[in-house]
């Protein structure tokens, strides 16, 4: 009997020990993939400006307005995909874009499941200027509802 309980004890010990290992070895890495699952986010740190030639307009399904919209643009010989703000936003502040616009944009280069990306902050098409985040890179449109 006495074998027994430390044997029971023992196995107890190992079931600690290896709850323990992967808290400490599984979690960070299962919080890894937990992030570049979730929305890309903004970083100062990448800031860029640059003049563009909007080329596709991506605007999501009818009734799903509040899924974001982008736009693929072309800045000289590269395209870019620039993420907006969801729909509702743009059609609550009256904007709209089209193939062929030219526009400039301040945004944070960022990569989402691997492809590169930008997260806009300010567009200014003609003499209207849309902003989308505040210096901080905090989305403005969560404010608005």
């Amino acid at each position: 009997m006495r074998y027994a309980s430390e044997s029971g004890r023992l196995s107890g010990f190992c079931k600690i020990l290896f709850l323990a290992c992967l808290f400490l070895y599984g979690a960070p890495s299962l919080a890894q993939k937990s992030q570049d699952t979730g929305p890309p986010k903004y970083n100062l740190e990448t800031e860029t400006k640059m003049k563009a030639t909007v080329e596709e307009v991506k605007l999501p399904p009818k009734g799903s307005e509040k899924e974001v919209a982008h736009l693929l643009v072309k800045n000289g010989t590269e395209t870019v995909d620039v993420y907006l703000c969801p729909k509702s936003f743009l059609d609550d502040m009256g904007v709209s874009f089209s193939k062929g616009d030219e526009i400039a944009l301040t945004g944070s280069k960022v990569k989402q499941d691997g492809a590169d990306l930008i997260l806009a902050r300010e567009v200014v098409k003609g003499t209207d200027t849309l902003v989308l985040r505040d210096d901080k890179g905090r989305p403005i449109w969560n404010w608005h509802r």
